[in-house]
């Protein structure tokens, strides 16, 4: 007992009765405060009084303690008459250039504009008729006034209520009070520093553009109308997270897509209940259905081009603020396996690359259950010289063959997770040093037999051969359920898995469109299967979206031939 209560007390916690500091009571906090006369819950319009705007900005932003809250407080000129005013942004997110010559400085200084008489009205139109000349005029108003005459800068928008002017300053804004108004001005003098638009780093193409997006979404959003080029393109900006207000914009074009497909995108953006978005990953997993198999259904890409080809197809594209990918919505199994160059090369060419990367999709999720298949269960199916060599090899190996190749599978991923996480200049060294290193230092130490080397490899090589990132490494995790049928069932396992596998992938729908659409069910429109047919012959779009426009272009599209 006494060594119990020893070991109790060496290493049991018990909380203090007493501590140094006190917590200080939310609620009596805040009716202590010297601003308790507004309720950010039921009242969030500007008032006309400077002095209470200003002191709800300065409790918003606890400006006491932020360091980078600018709140710049002047007397504005305006028509002979002068009014107190203050301006609130963040440092660091402005242009301080713009703020200087074209807010302050027109505000502030006497000039031509702010110096007349008050007397004055504003000619709102004039016309003469029957030597009589009418005019329409206007009393004066210091809002309109400071908007249309004193403003030079291009983007300014007048808000009545908190919530707004407050958004506007966190995307990079600045607010404009002034004194007798229940109005601010939302200016925009946007200048953070950001990246400017570079090449693809994960989707890389031979004839394609060379343009990627950057974390800024109207960046983006002007890339993407540079190739589309059309009025009807819309985008609608959604703010998703209660705390980040991250701003979302809902892209498609009016008269091509479907209506009821961008209403089920705009309805599980604007029903997400969370605190933060901070990446277009987080929002694929928030609106996507869930699966058994965990496979993708949205398509993820940094390429405008790619983008706006799918735009024109008739599907629905989601921009994230601070993040350089776009989401593609409905996604169907064919188009992870597509590459952003297919469209860019001659038909042979393009189908040839495709077949080849079909072939390494199978490889990739097949072949080492298939191998240890036919050395477990049907080695009647090897020539007789292979099958002495790989005995021969194994010989010298102490390991079951399942172990052997679990051992050599998990090697690689190690080594491929290694080269991406290490700086970029030694990265490509450790995958080849690990990989010729190890594999050789494996097979001299009689661990692994050489064969075994080369069919991992193989597996490896093939599975960098799939273009989407996410739908590879789906494919990198379900090899190992093959891996394991293969082991206790032989071929009859695999039969079994793949029909499971084919049986959850006809079930699963993005969107509401089946995710083995064009094939199962099928449809038979030029285009729309895996291979693609002559350019000339893509004259509809696929049907599974259900477009407005079903014919993209003429039955002779090549009318020079006809001349």
């Amino acid at each position: 007992m006494k060594i119990k209560n020893f070991f109790n007390n060496l290493f049991s916690y018990t909380p203090p009765n007493h501590y140094e500091f006190s917590i200080i009571d939310s609620t009596s906090t805040k009716n202590s405060s010297s601003f308790d006369t507004i309720s950010e819950e039921n009242d969030t319009k500007i008032y006309p009084s400077l002095s209470v705007n200003l002191e709800y900005m300065k409790t918003k932003y606890n400006v006491l303690i932020n360091s980078d809250i600018i709140l710049r407080e002047f007397t504005l000129n305006a028509r002979g008459k002068q009014y107190n005013a203050f301006i609130f942004y963040i440092d660091g997110m402005i242009d301080s250039e713009i703020m200087d010559k074209f807010i302050l400085e027109p505000l502030m200084l006497r000039n031509k504009n702010n110096t007349f008489d008050g007397s004055q009205n504003k000619v709102i139109s004039e016309a003469v008729a029957n030597n009589i000349t009418v005019r329409k005029v206007k009393k004066f108003d210091l809002a309109s006034y400071v908007m249309n005459c004193l403003m030079p800068q291009n983007s300014v928008e007048q808000v009545s209520e908190f919530k707004k002017a407050i958004s506007g300053i966190n995307s990079g804004n600045c607010a404009l009070f002034i004194d007798t108004l229940n109005i601010a001005f939302d200016i925009e003098v946007k200048g953070f520093k950001q990246r400017s638009v570079d090449k693809p780093e994960n989707e890389i193409v031979i004839k394609g553009p060379h343009e990627a997006f950057v974390e800024n979404i109207r960046t983006n959003t002007s890339l993407i109308r540079r190739i589309v080029n059309n009025e009807n393109l819309i985008i609608e900006n959604i703010e998703i997270g209660d705390i980040t207000r991250t701003k979302c914009g809902l892209v498609y074009i009016n008269n091509l897509t479907n209506s009821d497909l961008v209403a089920e995108v705009k309805y599980r953006l604007n029903n997400l209940s969370i605190d933060s978005l901070l990446s277009s990953g987080q929002l694929e997993q928030l609106i996507s259905n869930s699966n058994d198999l965990g496979v993708p259904q949205i398509l993820s890409t940094e390429r405008p081009d790619r983008t706006s080809h799918y735009l024109l197809e008739g599907r629905v594209v989601v921009l994230v603020n601070g993040s350089p990918y776009a989401l593609i919505m409905p996604a169907i199994l064919k188009d992870f396996l597509a590459s952003p160059d297919d469209k860019n090369m001659k038909t042979l060419f393009a189908n040839f690359i495709k077949g080849i990367r079909l072939l390494a999709t199978l490889i990739t999720i097949l072949l080492p259950g298939l191998y240890i298949s036919i050395c477990n269960f049907h080695q009647e199916l090897l020539p007789t010289e292979l099958l002495y060599s790989i005995l021969s090899f194994r010989e010298t190996v102490p390991f079951p063959m399942i172990l052997e190749i679990l051992l050599l599978e998990i090697s690689f991923e190690l080594i491929r997770e290694a080269g991406l996480r290490v700086p970029s200049p030694i990265g490509p060294t450790i995958s080849i040093v690990g990989a010729l290193v190890l594999g050789q230092a494996a097979v001299s130490a009689g661990i692994v037999s050489p064969i075994l080397i080369i069919v991992v490899a193989i597996t490896g090589i093939a599975s960098f051969a799939i273009p989407d990132y996410s739908f590879g490494f789906h494919i990198r995790i379900f090899r190992f359920l093959f891996l394991f049928l293969g082991y206790v069932a032989g071929f009859f396992g695999i039969g079994i898995g793949i029909l499971v596998y084919l049986s959850f992938l006809v079930e699963i729908k993005s969107f509401g469109v089946p995710y083995t659409a064009s094939i199962a069910p099928f449809e038979n429109v030029p285009g729309s299967s895996y291979y693609l047919p002559p350019i000339w012959k893509r004259e509809y779009r696929s049907s599974f979206v259900n477009p407005q426009k079903v014919k993209k272009q003429d039955k002779i599209s090549m009318q020079w031939k006809l001349h």
